[in-house]
C-alpha cells in the first residue's frame, strides 16, 4: 500500500486555530493483483494526527475530538505576479 500526497489546505476550529491538512491518496493492491482497485482517501495533519472527513468542509481531528472546517481559497483569480529588480 502506497499513500501519495495529493492536496493541501488549511481548516480552522471554532476557536480560530489554523490547522495544516494534507490529503493523501492510498492505492491498495486488489487480492487477484489486477489493476482496478478504488483508491482511498485519507487526511492528517502536517503534525501527523489523524483527520476524519465529515462533508466537503467539515473534518473531525480523531485524537482531539475537535472539528475543524475547510478554509476557502485565499486567492481569487490569478495570483500576483512577482517582479525581480536585479
Amino acid at each position: 500500500m502506497a499513500a501519495v500526497l495529493v492536496g493541501q489546505f488549511h481548516a480552522r476550529d471554532a476557536e480560530g486555530r489554523v490547522y495544516s491538512v494534507h490529503e493523501f491518496q492510498e492505492s491498495t493492491p486488489s487480492a487477484d493483483g489486477l489493476a482496478g482497485s478504488v483508491p482511498v482517501t485519507t487526511y492528517k495533519l502536517a503534525i501527523g494526527d489523524r483527520v476524519k472527513k465529515l462533508d466537503d468542509n467539515q473534518f473531525l481531528l480523531i485524537q482531539s475530538d475537535v472539528t475543524i472546517v475547510r478554509e476557502p481559497d485565499t486567492y481569487v483569480g490569478e495570483r500576483p505576479e512577482t517582479n525581480v529588480v536585479s
